[in-house]
């Protein structure tokens, strides 16, 4: 007799699940994301409609939602331990393979980063010009609230525009070099999460399920490309270098993180408290914390020079500012209460200064916690804040080994503010889009929300691991 067809397993069909949604994702993408006026996909008929529109976004949602989906079947098997960190780490790769060449999705950040690249490759600081003084292709699809305006960035990835824009003259593959150095963020972090789940004895395929193949990770950092996957990576890397080579290479690297967005820098704390013995007093706290502050801010003004733009990213901090994000709770507070906005960054600084004064030392678990506190706090208190922030802090969360509701939280976080990556407001304008788009997002949050509730998740605990200590 035949043998019955024999059913792929489990884990295969989560990968494939996967790579069709990130497909989805690619496709609609063409269709919805501004892209330069002279290129090929510009003049693709169905982007100048109404139901061409529609079509793009409900694939795009459609393709998100799949992507959600296989995302939480896995990291619950790797939680139940049926995935192991392979797996994990080979579904990341399937699933941002299909964005590799996509435009910048979900906002116009990236042709902002080719432009930005283009200045300093002609030897016009992004510091003092603005895109607007460039002509060509390179600024057709910048959007044109940031034409005039320097750039808040850092130098780091300044300097990497610089070197794609001399080996490439199209702005599409400028893009991808950004997106190069976006997925080189990601290879970093899938390489530390697993150390920093070992300091709170967690399981590395569950924390980085949770985290690398995320949502947030492939909508904002994959697919938005944004500089904030390599400040999660490099942030990521300093705790873990830290540990295990010293405070001098943690504190550079944190320096390097910093060279990306400044709040990037703010894990030079978990540096300090990771690299002093258990019960450290305040005159070796300060001496640290001296210590660890100069390296990393040599480290961001070496950036810097070799980049030559100098530190004049410190006059354009404002920039983002301008714009007011609903996210931004002191901004919205603001409107209120004059004053809400400069009470919340002085709270999240003087947190900062607190666990660098308080905080345990001599305990990697511990500064951890302080640094994805810092961070989450950061988050919560900026006077802007867009969805993609969130790659600064949960990261680092997701390995603070999370119980119950926390975990819920997290999880929940992860998929919303990836699902709704296409209500951005660079659909601005198109308000029956945006309304039927968002209603199709409710269903599908609402049909995935049982998988998030803590009756539904996996135990934490799957093997004894061994903490990593200071070196």
């Amino acid at each position: 007799m035949p043998q019955p067809a024999r059913r792929s397993s489990p884990s295969r069909r989560t990968l494939h699940l996967g790579v069709l949604g990130s497909l989805l994702v690619l496709v609609g993408g063409l269709v919805i994301s501004a892209v330069p006026a002279s290129s090929w996909v510009a003049d693709l008929p169905w982007r100048h409609s109404m139901p061409g529109r529609m079509s793009g976004l409900v694939v795009v949602v459609g393709g998100l939602g799949l992507l959600s989906a296989a995302w939480i079947r896995l990291w619950r098997a790797a939680g139940h331990g049926r995935a192991e960190l392979r797996l994990v780490r080979t579904a990341t790769v399937l699933w941002s393979a299909p964005l590799l060449l996509a435009p910048p999705l979900f906002s116009r950040d990236g042709w902002s980063y080719a432009a930005q690249g283009e200045l300093t490759r002609l030897g016009l600081s992004p510091y003092r010009w603005g895109p607007g003084v460039l002509s060509g292709p390179v600024v057709e699809a910048v959007d044109p609230r940031w034409l005039g305006t320097p750039t808040p960035y850092g130098p780091l990835p300044l300097l990497w525009g610089a070197g794609t824009a001399r080996l490439v003259d199209s702005p599409w593959a400028m893009v991808v070099g950004h997106r190069v150095l976006a997925l080189a963020g990601l290879a970093v972090l899938a390489w530390a999460l697993p150390r920093l789940a070992a300091w709170t004895r967690y399981d590395a395929a569950l924390v980085s399920a949770l985290v690398l193949p995320s949502p947030l990770v492939l909508a904002h950092g994959v697919g938005g490309l944004h500089n904030d996957l390599l400040v999660a990576g490099l942030g990521a890397a300093a705790l873990v270098v830290a540990a295990e080579r010293g405070w001098l290479l943690g504190a550079a690297t944190g320096g390097l993180a910093a060279a990306v967005k400044l709040p990037g820098g703010l894990v030079c704390l978990g540096v300090l408290l990771v690299s002093l013995p258990v019960g450290a007093g305040l005159r070796e706290r300060v001496g640290r914390g001296a210590q660890v502050a100069l390296v990393s801010v040599a480290t961001l003004v070496g950036v810097g020079v070799v980049a030559g733009t100098g530190s004049g990213w410190v006059h354009a901090l404002g920039v983002p500012g301008t714009v007011h994000t609903p996210l931004a709770l002191s901004a919205t507070l603001e409107l209120l209460l004059p004053g809400a906005r400069l009470l919340a960054q002085v709270a999240a600084l003087a947190l900062v200064a607190w666990l660098g004064l308080r905080g345990r030392t001599g305990d990697p678990g511990a500064a951890l916690r302080a640094s994805a506190l810092a961070l989450t706090a950061t988050v919560l208190l900026s006077p802007v804040v867009h969805p993609w922030y969130a790659l600064w802090c949960l990261p680092l969360a997701a390995a603070c080994h999370l119980r119950g509701r926390a975990l819920a939280l997290l999880v929940w976080f992860s998929f919303a503010l990836g699902i709704t990556a296409p209500l951005d407001s660079e659909l601005r304008g198109l308000h029956v889009a945006i309304a039927l788009t968002a209603t199709l997002v409710v269903g599908l949050a609402i049909a995935l929300t049982w998988a998030v509730r803590p009756s539904a998740l996996p135990p934490p605990a799957r093997r004894r691991v061994r903490p990593s200590l200071p070196g």
